[in-house]
C-alpha cells in the first residue's frame, strides 16, 4: 500500500470513530485533526469536504460491522444459528466493537434523519442490506424446515433489529450492558423456542 493510501485509510479509521461517537454535527474538523494528528490541509488532501469524509467514514464503519457479521456467520448453515450469530455481533456493539460509539447505522440514522439527507440515505441503504439479509435467512429457514412456517420474515426481522438497536441505545444511555445482555438472552430463547421448527 502506498503512503498516501495508508494515510487515507488512517484518516477514515480515526474519523469513523470520531463521527460515530460525536455525530456529524458534533464532530469538528479540530476533533478530526486531533484524532489523526494531521493538519486540516493534510486531511483535505485526501477528502474534498467534511461531508465527503463523513460519508466515507460512515461507509467504512459499516464495512467493519459487516465484516464482523461475515466472520460470525462462517460455517453456520442452520437459519437459527445464523440469526443467533447476528445477535452475537450486536451484543458487542455497546462496548465499542467493531467501532467505538455503538452501531454506526443507529447513530447516523438518528442524527441525520432531518438534518443530513445524504448521510440518512447511506444509513438507510446499510439497514436495507441488513434487513434484506435477515429476511432471506428467515425465508430460507422456512423453506428448509428449520423455521416455523407461520413466521413472517419481515415481522421477525423488524422485531430482531428493533430489539437489538433499542438495546444498544439503552446500554449506551445508561452505560450499562445489562440492557443488551437481557435483550440477547431473551432473543436467544425466543429464537430457540418460538421460531425454530
Amino acid at each position: 500500500m502506498k503512503k498516501g493510501d495508508e494515510t487515507r485509510l488512517m484518516i477514515l479509521q480515526r474519523a469513523a470513530e470520531v463521527f460515530n461517537r460525536k455525530g456529524y454535527s458534533g464532530a469538528s474538523m479540530a476533533d478530526i485533526m486531533q484524532a489523526t494528528g494531521l493538519e486540516k490541509g493534510g486531511i483535505y488532501r485526501h477528502f474534498d469536504t467534511k461531508d465527503d469524509l463523513a460519508l466515507e467514514a460512515f461507509d467504512y464503519a459499516v464495512s467493519l460491522v459487516e465484516l464482523e457479521f461475515q466472520n460470525a456467520l462462517k460455517d453456520k448453515r442452520d437459519a437459527i444459528d445464523r440469526l443467533r450469530a447476528i445477535v452475537g455481533v450486536y451484543r458487542a456493539m455497546p462496548g465499542g466493537m467493531p467501532v467505538a460509539g455503538g452501531c454506526p447505522v443507529l447513530n447516523t440514522a438518528i442524527e441525520a434523519d432531518d438534518t443530513h439527507p445524504l448521510l440518512r440515505d447511506h444509513a438507510r441503504r446499510a439497514m436495507d442490506e441488513w434487513r434484506e439479509y435477515m429476511v432471506r435467512t428467515i425465508t430460507k429457514g422456512i423453506e428448509r424446515g428449520q423455521i416455523r412456517p407461520q413466521i413472517d420474515p419481515e415481522e421477525l426481522t423488524t422485531f430482531l433489529i428493533a430489539t437489538l438497536e433499542g438495546a444498544i441505545m439503552l446500554s449506551k444511555l445508561y452505560d450499562d450492558t445489562r440492557h443488551m445482555n437481557r435483550a440477547v438472552e431473551y432473543l436467544d430463547t425466543y429464537l430457540e423456542t418460538a421460531v425454530r421448527l
